[in-house]
């Protein structure tokens, strides 16, 4: 049961006017600035509280808002804090790509039950990594199956669509090696076809194509999509 939290009321004649706050959970983009929405930079403006990585952060120079830095190591209580501070202030959390996908919309939604707090959520959706992957490889989504396991750990369910006559579109769990570990510990041949699309939309993007087995021997960082065909 969600319990609500007190909000201003004003009464005026026999219309009651609520004024609550709102928890805004904002897509951000795959990293570089070119890549938010009006939408975002419009809200994440307007908000007393702007929750989110330092990189994240760093998008929004223009924003006046009080910043809650959000780490590795305090996501549980940083989270927690922003459900909170949102309960009498305008609050956005900022999440990497879109929210919805491998974001922190289901962290947030799952916290606010458990604390039992009523707070408006809007989503602000944003681009993700998976969507410029795919724009890059001019692959139509509705061509592929796009698969997450950041964060869950890898999974046997994805050798199903291994070789089904469709691009794979994964988001590894940890990295692109520990990946391609597991699908030939698994029995992929390591001669299959990838590629690896990397810190999309920096500088420094990169997109290579190689197989499983070659892809051993080369170094990626943690922000990585990878295709197997």
């Amino acid at each position: 049961m969600l319990i609500p939290i007190p909000w201003l009321i004003i009464s005026k004649g026999c219309e009651i006017i609520r004024n609550m706050s709102k928890l805004y959970v904002v897509g951000t983009g795959p990293g570089s600035r070119e890549y938010l929405t009006l939408k975002a930079i419009e809200t994440v403006k307007s908000v007393d509280v702007i929750v989110g990585s330092t990189r994240a952060l760093e998008l929004f120079p223009e924003a006046a808002g009080e910043r809650i830095e959000l780490g590795a190591r305090n996501v549980q209580e940083v989270l927690t804090q922003a459900i909170m501070e949102a309960a009498s202030k305008d609050t956005a959390v900022l999440s990497t790509g879109d929210p919805g996908f491998s974001g922190t919309l289901k962290p947030l939604l799952r916290l606010r039950e458990d604390l039992g707090v009523e707070v408006e959520v809007e989503v602000v959706p944003g681009v993700g990594s998976v969507q410029m992957c795919s724009a890059r490889l001019l692959i139509p989504w509705d061509d592929a199956d796009i698969v997450t396991m950041h964060g869950k750990g890898n999974s046997e369910d994805i050798l199903k669509l291994i070789g089904n006559g469709r691009p794979t579109i994964i988001l590894p769990n940890r990295g692109v090696g520990e990946l391609a570990d597991f699908l030939m510990d698994s029995g992929v041949e390591s001669e299959r076809r990838i590629v690896v699309c990397e810190k999309m939309s920096y500088p420094d993007e990169r997109v290579v194509e190689t197989s499983l087995g070659e892809v051993l021997d080369m170094e990626f960082g943690y922000m990585c999509v990878v295709v197997v065909y």
